[in-house]
């Protein structure tokens, strides 16, 4: 019976999870939808080509993709820039890139 209600409890926050990172990727498709929506719409206003240099065209991009980031971070976790795997991955990716100069 207890193993049965951890089982429970593990597919409960797996699904939590789920539910969370789909949540991002819905938040992350409509900030890609919107913005671009918002840059191309700027161009074609009558501005032309020289709106894309300027602040206002990207300013909703930009603070609302610091809140995308910290969405990221609540869902994935820190590590999901810079955590083990990636270092893992960095340390073995030197260590075989001097064994291949090494033998070169």
């Amino acid at each position: 019976m207890e193993n049965k209600n951890f089982e429970e409890q593990k597919y409960i926050k797996a699904k939590k999870k789920v539910k969370a990172i789909k949540g991002f990727y819905v938040h992350f498709a409509i900030y890609l939808i919107v913005n671009a929506f918002f840059i191309i719409s700027r161009v074609f206003s009558g501005g032309g080509y020289e709106d894309l240099w300027e602040w206002q065209t990207y300013n909703t991009a930009i603070f609302w993709g610091i809140g995308i980031l910290f969405h990221a971070f609540k869902v994935f976790g820190m590590g999901f820039l810079l955590g083990k795997d990636w270092e893992d991955r960095k340390i073995k990716e030197y260590m075989d890139k001097d064994k291949r100069e090494f033998w070169e």
